[in-house]
């Protein structure tokens, strides 16, 4: 059976800004030392919450840029 792995970094100089985004937000949702804690322990529910925010904020951040209010646009 092919593996079909999506999770590919596309931009390896983003890898840092996108972990440290990750640490944060899970701080922010009470999931401190997320990091280092085996994930297996957590429920679905609470990667899932880590993971959802992180697409939010990324959303939300080309929405800003698109509309120029960042101080630059896409082309």
């Amino acid at each position: 059976m092919a593996s079909n792995n999506n999770n590919r970094v596309i931009v390896p100089e983003a890898k840092l800004a996108l972990n440290q985004m990750k640490l944060e937000i899970a701080n922010e949702l009470g999931l401190s030392n997320y990091d280092n804690m085996d994930k297996g322990n957590l429920t679905s529910r609470q990667n899932g919450y880590v993971g959802g925010y992180m697409v939010r904020n990324l959303v939300e951040m080309a929405q800003r840029q698109m509309a120029g209010k960042n101080g630059t646009q896409i082309k």
